[in-house]
């Protein structure tokens, strides 16, 4: 039998608490003490529909990990009442948001992605560990490596299309994982899937996701390749179910993240969090962290006593390629190579782990030394290598350095936040152009011309040395606001 909203309305208080979620009554009393998020988000939609809030940080399917005894029933009317929907801020007028022709480069998405998402999806997808420099690092490298090209060759017709683990691709980049694509655009990771196909580009899916496996799986086309990334669950029986639930679903690697054991303090998200848990009280302020911020709310389920000798068991689960996400030095990298798992990923984490963690592409110089070294059939083993990613240039920095390929992230993200679907298409179109520009002014028609002798990788490691100035990182830093105080005069 339906619940009239007028009396869902009535259970408001932190002793009796029901909220509704895509249309249906569940009592929050007693889970408000485990929420990960902590009871204030729960509190401010005590008797109301939660739906809008709920949607961008969770799967839809999130609600049926509740105790069956928390689900009312369905509610009536479906549709929420005016008063309890919340007024967004007014949209800056057609006018003013300039056309997506105007977007000459990637961070010219930045601008308009801001205005159009909340200051705490903006802060989550922003932040980075501690004082951010391991963030900002990731871009700056690039600057510090240059370019020797080759003249007289003729690249009348350049081709930039590659295979990543057996999958073409139109150009040496993949979309890698990022969580909660709800917050930036309203079909989330499944408008990157569609962006992806028509682009000709591989998607990665995160565990994190605002979209089920399944939407995401659905989401895909005929033909089209995507990738599972996954944190590893303490729980291994809930490990193997996703991992062969991925498999069932036509995932063609598995990427396992494994430079997490927790997730870092991004402070910029945290701060975010205190303002929204800032309601707590009582028993409640004793179990739940209100500084964790939104990344550590969401992954408290990730087991940080994953080790080496996990990994012959993950390979004993699929027949997926198997991908070690997260390794950062030429050592790691010879001891995954001879595991015998398919290849790895150079990263840093997007800066939001470790601060002082160097850079994806100064990580690469030493991992591809290491693996040449002990002499690695580098045809059967991939290294892909992500952060920092903003040029066509970048792109051809790396893919000469030994790289198969480079994930994109925040660029993703960023034109999924400013045009949607078209924005993300929009973002791999201008990596195009400038990948072939960087490709003929180099003299190298295709990816196997480009090569470590093509690179300058001397001062890459020299990390305080003058650079042109970034307006990545202008402005990056958000001091503590403090309320205003009324002068005693």
């Amino acid at each position: 039998m339906a619940i009239a909203r007028a009396e869902v309305a009535k259970h408001n208080t932190q002793d009796d608490c029901w909220v509704v979620i895509h249309g249906n009554a569940y009592d929050l009393t007693d889970f408000m003490q485990e929420h990960p998020g902590g009871s204030g988000i729960i509190m401010k939609y005590a008797g109301r529909d939660a739906t809008k809030a709920f949607m961008p940080i969770h799967p839809k399917d999130m609600v049926n990990s509740l105790p069956k005894t928390t689900h009312k029933g369905p509610v009536t009317p479906a549709e929420p009442p005016a008063d309890e929907v919340e007024e967004a801020e007014p949209a800056a007028a057609a006018d003013e948001v300039p056309g997506i022709d105007q977007m000459i480069n990637i961070f010219d998405f930045e601008r308009v992605a801001r205005n159009n998402v909340t200051k705490e999806a903006w802060g989550y997808l922003m932040s980075g560990a501690d004082d951010e420099l391991a963030m900002r690092e990731n871009h700056a490298a690039y600057h510090r490596v240059y370019l020797k090209p080759r003249v007289l060759v003729d690249v009348e017709h350049v081709d930039m299309t590659t295979t990543l683990l057996g999958t073409p691709s139109s150009l040496p980049v993949y979309v890698t994982a990022c969580a909660l694509g709800r917050l930036y655009t309203p079909d989330g990771e499944c408008a990157i899937a569609r962006a992806a196909n028509a682009q000709g580009v591989v998607q990665m899916c995160p565990t994190l996701a605002s979209c089920t496996m399944d939407e995401m799986a659905a989401a895909r086309a005929a033909g089209q390749t995507q990738w599972w990334q996954l944190y590893v669950n303490k729980d291994k029986k809930v490990t193997e179910e996703v991992i062969r639930k991925a498999e069932s679903l036509g995932f063609k690697g598995l990427f396992i993240t494994v430079d997490a054991p927790q997730l870092g303090r991004r402070e910029r998200d945290m701060r975010n969090k205190a303002k929204l848990t800032a309601a707590v009280q009582t028993k409640q302020s004793a179990k739940i962290d209100k500084s964790q911020g939104t990344a550590r709310a969401i992954s408290s389920f990730i087991d940080p006593s994953l080790n080496w000798k996990d990994l012959p068991w993950f390979r004993s689960k699929t027949s997926m390629k198997i991908m070690l996400k997260g390794i950062q030095t030429g050592e790691d990298a010879v001891l995954a190579y001879q595991s015998g798992v398919d290849g790895i990923v150079v990263s840093n984490h997007g800066g939001r782990q470790l601060d002082f963690a160097r850079s994806g592409i100064e990580m690469l110089v030493e991992v591809m030394d290491a693996l040449r070294g002990i002499g690695a059939d580098l045809d059967k083993f991939t290294v892909f290598c992500d952060g920092g990613i903003r040029r066509g240039s970048d792109v051809f920095k790396a893919v000469a350095l030994g790289a198969k390929a480079v994930g994109i992230g925040r660029p993703v993200l960023v034109g999924a936040a400013a045009y949607g679907q078209e924005g993300v298409e929009r973002v791999i179109d201008i990596l195009k152009d400038e990948l072939k520009m960087c490709m003929q002014l180099m003299g190298t028609p295709t990816i196997k011309d480009m090569k470590p002798e093509m690179v300058i990788t001397r001062n890459v490691a020299d990390h305080f040395v003058p650079v042109p100035r970034d307006y990545l990182v202008k402005q990056n830093y958000m001091p503590l606001e403090l309320p205003m105080k009324t002068s005693k005069l």
